[in-house]
């Protein structure tokens, strides 16, 4: 993957971009979230993404997260198509015992959470971001191998030229270097369905 065509939404202070490595140091009290529950809206966190009017495809990228250590600190995939259009997929470092894989998916300024608990050791985690027109499916994998659906999901904007790649934040009073490498784009590995037919 050439990423020297990526571009920034909100470029960091502090970064390297290698040809095989990406390293985002995030700032404090950065994030992105859009309305539910919480009611704030954040969109503060740095987005580093390649632009695409491909329907079909997957995007794949291995990240390190080993010295996240506060609430909320966060590294993942990203398709961020503007402040209240996109989708992100993370783990979220919680507490000494246990932090969060999941995904978040935000249409019309209006964002969910779906996540599931993981143990605070694992400090590293895939991604494959597939896309099928306006449909994506996010999968996560502790191996780069073996990759679990973690949703299924629809962008109401994300029909036509979109952007995609990785981002880093810390909601809080916390910094933390996450390392982004093995970035790869393929033919889309989310084969058509073969099951039931459409009405």
């Amino acid at each position: 993957m050439e990423l020297n065509r990526m571009e920034w939404t909100r470029q960091p202070k502090q970064f390297f971009i290698l040809p095989d490595r990406i390293e985002i140091t995030t700032e404090p009290h950065t994030d992105l979230w859009q309305r539910t529950y919480y009611h704030f809206r954040n969109d503060s966190a740095p987005v580093l993404q390649m632009e695409t009017e491909e329907q079909f495809f997957s995007f794949v990228v291995k990240t390190d997260f080993s010295h996240s250590h506060h609430r909320f600190d966060q590294c993942g995939i990203v398709l961020y198509l503007d402040s209240e259009n996109w989708l992100k997929a993370s783990v979220e470092y919680e507490n000494e015992t246990f932090q969060h894989l999941g995904s978040v998916v935000t249409n019309h300024g209006y964002s969910d959470w779906a996540t599931t608990a993981i143990p605070a050791d694992v400090k590293s985690m895939w991604y494959r971001l597939s896309r099928r027109g306006s449909d994506y499916r996010i999968e996560c994998s502790q191996d780069g191998e073996h990759f679990t659906q973690m949703r299924i999901c629809h962008l109401l904007e994300g029909a036509g030229k979109i952007r995609f790649g990785v981002y880093a934040c810390s909601p809080e009073a916390s910094s933390f270097p996450a390392v982004f490498t093995n970035l790869r784009v393929s033919e889309c590995a989310w084969k058509a369905h073969d099951g039931q037919q459409p009405d």
